[in-house]
């Protein structure tokens, strides 16, 4: 049902935006930003950069989210396909999928809270790169690397859409999903990007909340993961659409 597909979309989009405000990257974005463009921590933090400045961002900066845009699509393609071909030969077997993923997704947003860690999801699995390729060819890589060391406190999030998109069983489905998570991702890095010395000013007063945040995130996957497990989630669509009617 296309309803119950676009709240997918929404939860995706803002599990990207929670993954950006989480504890693992946030506070490395002035870090990222310099490494990626190459200017100093000076030239982003001028009030008003000049134009040569924020082309040199803006660009640096599409290429890094196109990085790692293309791994996490990558892995909703495989999940879709592999989801496909499994119900292919499994087809009564699904909602006991759907439940597992489901139980999987909840036990993910334990984690995000912290009341249990599993020590499965711990430890660090970064790649480093020490130098940075030159040109913007470089800054892809670096985009690719940054997705392919994803770090443990933001992997439940992206194996939770991960899970959807493999409850899809459908190849475009994940690889829809998985673009609109990197653009919830991508969009606030853009934005923190050309608008450096706001960044900086508001990040010093949001960082004390980030916790917050975090715990928040694992609520939201704990109540899809509810969802998913009961089956929920069309139920819930049509009640916000009776509430929030959409005109095609």
């Amino acid at each position: 049902m296309q309803q119950a597909a676009d709240i997918t979309y929404w939860i995706a989009f803002t599990a990207g935006i929670l993954s950006f405000a989480s504890p693992c990257v946030l506070p490395l974005i002035p870090s990222y930003l310099t490494y990626i463009t190459g200017l100093s921590f000076s030239q982003l933090e001028e009030a008003h950069p000049n134009a040569k400045v924020r082309l040199t961002v803006l660009l640096h900066s599409l290429c890094f989210i196109l990085g790692f845009t293309v791994v996490f699509v990558t892995l909703g393609a495989i999940a879709g396909v592999a989801s496909s071909k499994f119900q292919l030969h499994l087809r009564e077997g699904l909602e006991y999928v759907e439940k597992i993923g489901g139980l999987l997704i909840f036990l993910f947003g334990i984690h995000m809270t912290g009341l249990f860690h599993f020590g499965v999801l711990l430890g660090e699995k970064r790649v480093q790169l020490h130098k940075k390729p030159s040109g913007f060819i470089g800054t892809f890589v670096v985009g690719l690397a940054f997705a392919a060391g994803w770090t443990p406190c933001i992997g439940p999030i992206l194996a939770s859409i991960l899970v959807v998109a493999a409850r899809s069983g459908n190849v475009g489905e994940g690889v829809a999903l998985l673009s609109v998570y990197s653009l919830g991702l991508g969009v606030p890095f853009l934005i923190s990007g050309l608008l450096f010395h706001q960044f900086l000013t508001a990040f010093k007063r949001f960082r004390k909340h980030i916790r917050l945040i975090e715990i928040g995130t694992g609520v939201m996957l704990m109540a899809v993961g509810i969802m998913l497990m009961f089956n929920l989630m069309g139920q819930l669509t049509m009640y916000l659409y009776q509430w929030f009617p959409i005109q095609g």
